[in-house]
């Protein structure tokens, strides 16, 4: 039975992936922005949380506090995936609140500008904005996980060099799900997992690298976070699906961070496609409770 329910379930993001389209224009942009929105509201965890709507500013946040709060001083800063021409509110609202539930700890997350009306800098203006409001209202930065998933783990990361290079407290440490590490589109598993990722497909990263580079070079650090500097960098704990197109992504960010002296931490599920964890079942519930477990040590330093 689990079996015939997880060929469903693939059969019927396949069948998304191809009407949500591959941004190529406006029209299709908009609706695989609709479909995301939808998608995740009819997949959202119910109950166990209470939410805030505020405003930093011009940018529409959200405070996902779970009912069981560990009251431990320690909060998440997520930010969301949708290839920074998708997302909002409605979109990050499943896994926050998926992270807020499985670690205690109340998490931030925020609307930040899309891609090709506000390409960059704007959503890493945006990102910094919410960095310098949490350390400034909430936590110490020390006292900061920074989460994110496919192009929020782009901005996740990017945001940590940027601290770094400024010489700036950097956060605890990242959780990224599928991050997105390499806007150059060369990775093999664009082409060996093209078939079997239910979720992505290459036409819609490369075409959504382009409306957020606006002419910029995809080897620049400040697009691809794997070409930009891991010295100093905080822990990283990644989540990644075998069968993801950006499953090289993951696995050569590892690399970079041994590389350079860090502690990077790679979970790969074997059977799972691109950000697993936001679709309902068993192998997302085994995953949000591995992290679960990461998360508790970190927070009681046995990391």
């Amino acid at each position: 039975m689990a079996a015939k329910i997880k060929k469903a379930v693939f059969k019927t993001l396949k069948t998304a992936r191809s009407v949500t389209g591959t941004a190529r224009n406006e029209a299709e942009i908009k609706r695989h922005r609709k479909f995301a929105d939808m998608a995740c509201r009819v997949t959202m965890p119910k109950g166990g949380v209470e939410r805030r709507k505020f405003s930093v500013g011009r940018i529409p946040c959200e405070e996902i506090k779970p009912v069981s709060d560990l009251n431990s001083g320690y909060v998440i800063l997520y930010c969301h995936g949708g290839g920074y021409v998708s997302g909002g509110l409605k979109y990050a609202g499943n896994l926050s609140a998926k992270l807020a539930k499985a670690t205690g700890l109340t998490v931030y997350s925020f609307a930040y500008s899309l891609a090709p009306e506000h390409p960059y800098p704007a959503a890493a203006e945006d990102a910094d904005t919410m960095w310098e409001y949490l350390t400034g209202n909430v936590a110490d930065a020390d006292h900061i996980l920074v989460a994110g998933d496919s192009a929020g783990g782009n901005m996740a990361l990017c945001l940590t060099q940027r601290l770094i290079a400024e010489g700036k407290k950097a956060p605890k440490e990242l959780l990224l799900f599928s991050p997105w590490t390499d806007m150059t589109g060369t990775s093999k598993s664009y082409e060996t997992n093209k078939d079997i990722d239910p979720i992505l497909s290459k036409e819609f990263v490369m075409n959504s690298a382009a409306a957020y580079m606006g002419g910029g070079d995809p080897q620049d650090a400040a697009f691809s976070p794997l070409f930009g500097r891991f010295d100093g960098f905080p822990p990283v704990y990644i989540m990644a699906g075998r069968n993801g197109i950006l499953i090289d992504d993951s696995i050569r960010l590892k690399e970079r961070i041994d590389q350079a002296g860090g502690t990077a931490e790679l979970d790969i599920e074997e059977k799972g496609w691109h950000v697993y964890q936001q679709m309902p079942g068993t192998m997302a519930r085994e995953a949000m409770k591995r992290l679960e477990a990461h998360v508790s040590d970190v927070i009681n330093g046995k990391r």
